[in-house]
């Protein structure tokens, strides 16, 4: 990557998460509470972006598991549209619209 290393964004994410409270047996089910990391030369890096929903029952979705608090989308259509040419979101995420920028990118 060398020289190019200031232009490059990385993101890796997973949407695996476990429910924060145990099913019949004892367990957890597949549920909420996947990541995202964004790295790279042009990032406002140091920090959380989003919100911590907490564990108490009346924070939790459905009484079980961690809410949501940040779409995928919000993030990765801010990258998106920080490219040169991309002024079309809705080619990449169809029926998606952004709100406020997240701030991710530097100017």
């Amino acid at each position: 990557m060398g020289d190019r290393m200031e232009d490059i964004v990385l993101v890796t994410m997973s949407e695996f998460g476990r429910t924060a409270q145990e099913n019949g047996n004892n367990g957890t089910d597949h549920g909420h509470g996947g990541l995202m990391m964004v790295l790279g030369g042009p990032v406002h890096g140091g920090k959380v972006y989003g919100s911590w929903p907490g564990l108490a029952p009346e924070q939790l979705n459905e009484g079980r598991d961690l809410a949501v608090t940040t779409d995928f989308r919000a993030v990765l259509s801010e990258l998106v549209a920080g490219q040169p040419g991309q002024t079309n979101l809705g080619e990449v995420f169809p029926g998606y619209r952004a709100g406020d920028p997240l701030g991710l990118l530097r100017g």
